[in-house]
């Protein structure tokens, strides 16, 4: 039963993404409702079958208490695709203060950027501007809905119309 299911709370938001395995037990205590299924997959068991679920909805709404993705090194890797933002390296990589932390720079997500060693080095403590280095794109704190869409690599055509990709 490899895959992965697209969970949306009550009001469609997307939520978060779970196996199907989880998704069909979910359903099946009708805690959620199947909203898509893969027309081409079944799950049986010796008595019965049902749709492979794509996408389903819990019947009962859940407070996110989060609405903010971590600002972590990985997170940030993850946001720039794990490229260098000044050259487009992929190799030795390691995290950059736009405005240097010597100059007041704090560690937040539109401060942060991916770097390779050799073009951190060069930029050293100065603004990418000072050391004539700009950014490939500007530093942005991302949103909940790009993690999951960036989650599993290739989208299920079901996800796109809750993942706003429609």
């Amino acid at each position: 039963m490899n895959g992965h299911v697209l969970v949306l709370n009550q009001d469609y938001r997307a939520l978060t993404i779970c196996s199907v395995e989880r998704a069909a037990i979910l359903v099946m205590l009708e805690k959620a409702e199947l909203v898509a299924a893969d027309d081409r997959r079944r799950l049986r068991s010796p008595s019965t079958q049902v749709p492979w679920p794509s996408v389903v909805r819990l019947r009962a709404y859940v407070a996110v208490p989060f609405s903010n993705i971590s600002l972590t090194r990985k997170n940030v890797f993850r946001r720039d695709h794990h490229r260098c933002q000044y050259c487009g390296d992929r190799d030795g990589l390691t995290l950059d203060h736009v405005l240097p932390k010597s100059r007041g720079g704090r560690d937040t997500w539109e401060n942060l950027v991916t770097a390779c060693v050799p073009c951190n080095n060069r930029k050293g403590s100065r603004t990418p501007e000072e050391a004539r280095m700009p950014l490939r794109k500007r530093p942005f704190r991302p949103s909940y809905v790009m993690f999951i869409r960036d989650f599993v690599g290739t989208l299920d055509e079901h996800w796109k119309p809750y993942l706003f990709l429609s």
